[in-house]
């Protein structure tokens, strides 16, 4: 727990409930220790969505589809998401999903790692979600940059680690230490590279919010000539 819990337990007393499908998909989660997006996570995204009414979504990491459907409830009917999977176990369950709600016509999945797919990918996307392995959001990184819109928005969620990531690397488990470090290295290169603006929120699991200036987009059309 980022925040004290009782004010995060009172924020969430005060959100409205999803659509029916949604809270559906999103018991089952819970019930199947699926790892899905946090309520205030959702109630960000849906204010982002609401205001921003992206067009073109791009999601790294489908698990069983319960974040690209709350995108796609709140984005708008003529919003169109790709969404990246590569654990096969969850990926029919996905797509089952997206056809009981009727978006399999506004939701494209792509099997496979997410590093080999985002190099193939042309974009622009006015928005990107990231919550895949947070030890590869690292790696995601230049093509995150490379296929974002001008003016358009990067989301990473989870990028506290339930606190750890201000924790020494000594103080964790010999086995989280690698993600750790990734992780501290990710949220630098948000603050400090340059061409990027980026606000860290401890929202949920924390989330950060990153957009590039025209400095960013130059600096990412050299490295795709290169």
């Amino acid at each position: 727990m980022i925040i004290d819990e009782r004010m995060s337990v009172f924020i969430d007393s005060l959100d409205r409930a999803n659509p029916p499908f949604l809270e559906e998909i999103e018991r089952y989660a819970l019930e199947n220790q699926v790892p899905i997006i946090r309520k205030p996570t959702q109630s960000l995204l849906r204010f982002i969505l609401t205001y921003a009414k992206p067009k073109d979504i791009l999601e790294v990491g489908t698990a069983i589809g319960f974040s690209a459907l709350l995108m796609s409830e709140y984005a708008g009917a003529d919003c169109r998401i790709t969404t990246i999977e590569k654990y096969e176990k969850r990926i029919p369950i996905a797509r089952s999903n997206f056809r009981k709600a009727g978006r399999a016509g506004r939701i494209t999945l792509l099997e496979g790692d997410a590093v080999d797919i985002l190099k193939k990918l042309q974009g622009p996307y006015d928005m990107i979600f990231m919550d895949a392995a947070k030890g590869q959001y690292i790696h995601f990184l230049p093509d995150a940059l490379r296929l974002l819109a001008p003016g358009g928005l990067l989301v990473s969620d989870n990028v506290l680690q339930d606190g750890d990531v201000v924790e020494s690397r000594y103080a964790l488990p010999r086995r989280d230490r690698t993600i750790h470090a990734r992780m501290r290295e990710y949220l630098y290169e948000l603050k400090h590279q340059p061409g990027l603006e980026t606000v860290i929120l401890p929202v949920g699991d924390g989330v950060a919010l990153t957009t590039q200036t025209g400095r960013s987009q130059a600096i990412q059309a050299e490295r795709s000539q290169l």
